[in-house]
């Protein structure tokens, strides 16, 4: 049999749609009309019918990476699915059904995680099960595969990996209505609550952090909230909101749809030098996990987040220090920031989170590399005050005088105080590894 050109494939895709949006209006109109007319559930029919005719023919074509999971996921939100083929854990078409101990079908995937999370008990009878083993339901599994081929869905195989976690059927509708709620439709009680919920559930549950990063709409309409009536000035609501973005960030596909969203840094930034102490905290964590792409490094610094983030180095509780250190220590120290960071160089919270996230290598580079003289003293200043107060820190000094010498050439070529301070670092570094000498 000759098979479909081009051309045909895309007659064939475009009837298919047709097909699907005619049958959804048609069920819709169904579900909503009391005493629906005859022609309407015979129109449904006819729909269905020749949907079932086009999908079987065209199964001869090599589209089986197109069969994607959220392919498959919009094809079954367009038929009822028998409630015996739902996971009861995750109310979704099972992909891979077992039989726990206790009797009841899984989908394994769910099941596996309940287990694995120190569960010993049956999700619907809640009795303890006499053993963890799982059982495939081979006929099951051949009922859901024959039901689907009827049907045209396409379920992904068992095996195929879920970047996005395991999303159940619950969090989807638990998204849906936390989003009807933040509606700008919604009362401002209704809000505050719809974005407190989602900082929970974003925490707690790592397929949630998927879910919500996956749908393009979603994080538009968070941050939108920041600009409703009677919220625009609300600490709650904004600490809420930065917190959100912090567990978004944390799943590393949802980095780049962040960082992509032009209000999203600088709400973050905003929120470093207006909110609450745990609100520019975590707006701080948030700009550190962001950091992690170069390209959202890039935005972070063009957006002024440096000044800011040395302020709270400057000024914040030990937590706030701790998260604009590791902010700071994820992007490069020069001028401005470089120059304010030499002014903290006294606070010793200060210099030991500078030391802790990474500085130290980022200074030397400066002090190797940089062409600006300001930048070399203010990076020998910093450096001397970390050298003063963690001595450890001194085998890295060393390893680059060793290899390159550049503390040494700022010691003779340097400003005068950068001079000062290099040759304080060198006179540092031979002691101790004098007195490491001496004491083997």
């Amino acid at each position: 049999m000759a098979k479909s050109g081009p051309a045909e494939s895309g007659l064939a895709a475009a009837r298919v749609g047709e097909l699907k949006k005619e049958l959804r209006r048609l069920v819709r109109a169904i579900a909503e009309e009391d005493d629906s007319r005859i022609d309407t559930f015979e129109g449904a029919a006819r729909a269905l019918a020749a949907l079932k005719d086009l999908r079987f023919r065209g199964s001869g074509n090599s589209n089986g990476a197109l069969a994607s999971q959220r392919k498959g996921e919009s094809e079954i939100e367009a038929v009822v699915v028998p409630e015996h083929f739902l996971c009861p854990i995750s109310a979704e078409l099972m992909r891979d059904p077992v039989v726990v101990a206790s009797g009841q079908t899984y989908d394994r995937a769910f099941i596996e995680e309940w287990l694995s999370s120190g569960n010993r008990t049956c999700p619907q009878t809640q009795r303890v099960l006499s053993d963890t083993t799982l059982t495939p339901n081979h006929l099951v599994r051949s009922m859901i595969s024959q039901w689907c081929i009827e049907h045209g869905v396409t379920l992904p195989p068992p095996d195929q990996e879920q970047e996005e976690g395991l999303i159940t059927g619950k969090e989807r509708n638990a998204l849906r209505r936390i989003f009807d709620k933040m509606s700008s439709s919604s009362s401002v009680p209704q809000q505050k609550q719809a974005v407190r919920e989602l900082r929970l559930l974003t925490k707690r549950n790592r397929s949630f952090r998927a879910l919500v990063g996956a749908n393009p709409d979603t994080i538009p309409q968070l941050l939108s909230v920041l600009s409703a009536p009677g919220l625009r000035c609300d600490p709650e609501v904004q600490e809420d909101t930065v917190t959100t973005i912090l567990n978004l960030s944390i799943h590393d596909s949802n980095k780049k749809t962040v960082g992509d969203n032009p209000r999203a840094i600088p709400l973050l930034i905003d929120a470093l030098q207006t909110g609450t102490m745990e609100t520019r905290s975590n707006a701080a964590a948030a700009l550190f996990s962001l950091s992690a792409l170069d390209c959202n490094k890039l935005k972070i610094g063009e957006s002024g987040a440096m000044k800011p983030l040395v302020e709270l180095l400057e000024q914040g509780s030990p937590s706030a220090k701790k998260d604009a250190g590791s902010a700071i220590g994820h992007h490069s120290l020069v001028d401005e920031s470089l120059a304010i960071l030499a002014l903290l160089s006294s606070d010793q919270d200060a210099v030991e989170e500078i030391a802790r996230a990474g500085g130290v290598p980022r200074l030397l580079g400066i002090v190797r590399d940089s062409p600006c003289a300001r930048n070399k003293e203010n990076a020998a200043v910093v450096l001397f005050a970390i050298c003063m107060h963690d001595r450890t820190k001194l085998r890295e000094v060393g390893e680059e005088e060793e290899k390159h010498g550049s503390i040494s050439r700022l010691a003779q070529n340097g400003t005068s105080r950068a001079r000062r301070k290099a040759a304080g670092i060198i006179d540092k570094w031979k002691r101790a590894s004098r007195s490491t000498h001496y004491s083997c």
